[in-house]
């Protein structure tokens, strides 16, 4: 009798997941997308520019591609071209409506455009500069190639529905009903074009915001300019985060803080002993910004003979420190801001015509807060939110709100800032701050 014998069960095989990379000089977009993404199942890649992303794609293997409405380092329609000519089954997706006829349209895109729909929705910044991802049928196939499926609807709303995708996967929207949702036309919000860190919906706001963006990922210096206390420093951080230099140093310095004579040794560093009290030597800020974004706060106060030190920075990337006779390379991305005219006191001999004209290659004017009072509210909201960080949360008012909207805020943003901390000091243990507790007397801005 033969012993028997346990036949040989196959190995069943393994499911590669599904990959996708998302291309974008936004960090934190890139995280937010990534996120909802991981949440349908997909393995997600990260690149800022054009450039990583071919040397990923050649690491990898990708099903798809989301690639930002602009690159840092390449043209969007030539990259997108040479991306589907190197790899020709990757189904490639644009936040600006480019797409090409004969890239493949992979069956899992509903997907990823429901993700890119939810970072829509939640604003983040450069995807905001894209059209609108479509909401409703349309009589012909939509900007990425996918017809939306048709739905009765009561006058006066409208069905966002994802179709199914291919029949090789069954997609978990695709079990989801609850994403077929109508939504009525006076609930519907526009998709947000403001910068998280750039808090008002008033036009002046939403300017900056669009300069931002269309500037960000270029190296070109630019020149804030604002009264004191309405955010100069915010935009230009949001500068950096947008730029690719972003994992680099930002270094921010004020040179009206710092006396004449230290200024110099401040920004260009200085050898042991070149002058008194200078027991070791140092690196100064613009080398410390190196690879990263130089910001000089009110540059307008820089004595002239340091202009003249500070131009030759700009136009060559080389620094001599304090004492030293040898140059050092630097590679820095130099932001600048002014309360002041600057074209005013270039034209008047106070400021350096030529350090003006290097410096102001691309202008941001931040209003004062009395230019869009309509955002008060949100300011408001936007500090008692962050000051309930380090303190029990409080909310104010309609008196106290009419108070602060009388208010003609000479010291800007910064005053209200200033205000709203004092009010809740003087509130105490009251969740409310009323109109007793708002006081303009001791504002320093």
């Amino acid at each position: 009798m033969q012993p028997y014998t346990v036949p040989a069960v196959p190995p069943i095989p393994r499911i590669r997941q599904r990959a996708v990379m998302v291309i974008s000089a936004d960090r934190s977009f890139r995280q937010r997308l990534a996120h909802t993404l991981n949440g349908l199942r997909w393995n997600v890649r990260e690149a800022e520019g054009g450039a990583q992303a071919w040397s990923e794609a050649e690491a990898s293997t990708l099903d798809a591609v989301i690639v930002d409405s602009w690159l840092p380092d390449l043209d969007l329609t030539e990259f997108i071209t040479d991306f589907h000519g190197g790899f020709p089954n990757v189904d490639i997706l644009s936040a600006d409506g480019t797409a090409r006829s004969d890239v493949p349209r992979g069956p899992y895109r509903q997907e990823l455009l429901y993700a890119m729909r939810q970072n829509q929705d939640n604003d983040t910044a450069a995807w905001n500069t894209a059209p609108e991802l479509p909401t409703k049928p349309a009589a012909s196939a939509d900007i990425f190639g996918l017809s939306w499926p048709k739905k009765t609807q009561p006058s006066g709303s409208e069905t966002v529905a994802v179709s199914q995708p291919g029949a090789d996967e069954p997609s978990p929207l695709a079990k989801t009903p609850q994403l077929v949702e109508p939504v009525s036309r006076s609930e519907k919000q526009p998709i947000a074009e403001r910068l998280p860190e750039l808090v008002g919906n008033a036009p002046c706001m939403l300017e900056i915001s669009r300069r931002v963006r269309l500037v960000a990922p270029r190296l070109t210096p630019v020149l804030i300019e604002g009264p004191t206390g309405s955010g100069k420093e915010i935009v230009a951080e949001a500068l950096h985060r947008l730029s690719i230099r972003s994992r680099k140093p930002f270094v921010a310095i004020n040179c009206a803080a710092i006396p004449e004579s230290l200024l110099e040794a401040e920004l260009f560093g200085h050898t042991r002993g070149a002058f008194t009290g200078a027991v070791q030597g140092r690196v100064g800020r613009i080398e410390a910004a190196n690879g990263g974004t130089l910001f000089l706060d009110e540059i307008g106060e820089m004595p002239l003979a340091l202009q003249s030190k500070l131009l030759r920075f700009v136009e060559c990337g080389e620094l001599q420190r304090v004492g030293d006779n040898e140059t050092v390379k630097v590679d820095v991305r130099i932001i600048a801001a002014t309360h002041r005219p600057l074209a005013q006191h270039a034209q008047a001999g106070s400021f350096r015509s030529d350090l003006y004209y290097r410096l102001a290659v691309f202008l941001i004017r931040t209003p004062s807060l009395s230019e869009h009072t309509q955002d008060l509210p949100l300011l408001v909201e936007h500090f008692l939110q962050q000051l309930g960080r380090e303190a029990p949360l409080k909310r104010i008012d309609e008196c106290a709100m009419a108070t602060l909207s009388a208010h003609d805020w000479p010291g800007n943003v910064r005053e209200l800032e200033h205000v709203l901390e004092r009010a809740m000091i003087l509130a105490g243990d009251s969740p409310v701050l009323t109109s007793a507790e708002i006081d303009f007397g001791q504002v320093v801005n």
